[in-house]
């Protein structure tokens, strides 16, 4: 008979923090418990309030807030997820996390990911069909085909980017944290970061093993105090809240909105497709970038995005 390979302790303190700050944010009010004068030691809710409204004992909860959740049903986390309020992006993280201490079993399902960061050709085509700016990401966040109109929209990370971030494939996330320029770049940079941060949470969660997410989530977590101290929160996020605004160096201010929809053909690859509202200041914006990218954008610009012919 096999034996199963140990949990990791990484894994059990993931589960654990992420409860103990989801916990920390929900009060007795908003759930309707009766509030007694005095001090409370915690900030939210209690262990045997969370365990009373989950309908457990307080050891079982006590034991998954340790990070012992292997084995845990469908029904015990839906349970958890409506005592401490989880929206859905939470969650789904709180399964994804609950999956990853379960060695065997169905709770080990998990979406498949692609193994490189290739895209076939006819997506390509798809994107440079497409006027707007079109772009697909992997699950760490790096660009890895874009059409013309993405890379002048994102000029820095593209045609000027900085040599402590450069690299084969743009990242969003390295240009956020690690290039400076990128706080002018977004005037509202703190939500944008926020975001960031909350969607590399969730891709983290629902694939653990992803080395390159691993990779860069350590790099940025020792170069990025505003990265470490933003996925300490544990927050998780499947969207921006918001409009996307930019401070373009050449055309100047523009107001996007955007969709990311994850590839069927795929797995683990999103396709972000832009627009602007028609007739909108962004609109002409948008009309001068594309004219400045059809003249200015070097050929080597375009040929590098390129994506390999699949084999």
């Amino acid at each position: 008979m096999s034996q199963q390979p140990p949990v990791s302790a990484d894994a059990r303190a993931e589960i654990k923090d992420f409860l103990t700050t989801r916990r920390a944010k929900v009060t007795p009010q908003m759930v309707g418990l009766p509030v007694v004068a005095g001090h409370r030691r915690v900030p939210g809710l209690r262990r045997e309030e969370v365990a009373m409204l989950a309908g457990v004992s307080v050891d079982y909860y006590t034991r998954l807030e340790r990070g012992n959740a292997a084995g845990a049903s469908d029904e015990v986390l839906e349970a958890l997820a409506s005592a401490l309020l989880l929206d859905d992006a939470e969650r789904q993280h709180l399964i994804d996390l609950a999956r990853a201490v379960t060695p065997t079993g169905r709770m080990r399902r998990r979406r498949g990911r692609a193994k490189s960061c290739a895209v076939r050709q006819d997506t390509q085509w798809l994107l440079d069909a497409t006027p707007m700016p079109a772009a697909v990401r992997n699950g760490s966040g790096d660009y890895v085909a874009t059409n013309t109109m993405a890379r002048a929209l994102y000029y820095h990370m593209f045609v000027d980017p900085i040599p402590e971030v450069a690299a084969e494939h743009p990242s969003m996330a390295r240009f956020m944290f690690l290039d400076p320029r990128s706080r002018d770049f977004f005037p509202n940079w703190q939500m944008g970061a926020e975001d960031l941060v909350a969607m590399l949470r969730l891709s983290a969660g629902e694939d653990p093993t992803d080395p390159c997410l691993q990779a860069l989530i350590g790099e940025l977590s020792t170069r990025s105090r505003e990265f470490a101290d933003l996925w300490a929160r544990h927050d998780v996020r499947y969207v921006c809240r918001s409009e996307k605004v930019v401070n373009h160096p050449i055309v100047g201010q523009i107001h996007l909105c955007y969709e990311p929809a994850a590839m069927a053909t795929t797995p683990g690859m999103t396709m972000l497709v832009y627009g602007v509202e028609p007739g909108s200041p962004s609109e002409e914006a948008l009309r001068l970038l594309s004219s400045w990218a059809a003249t200015e954008l070097a050929p080597e610009d375009t040929a590098a995005a390129q994506p390999a012919e699949p084999r």
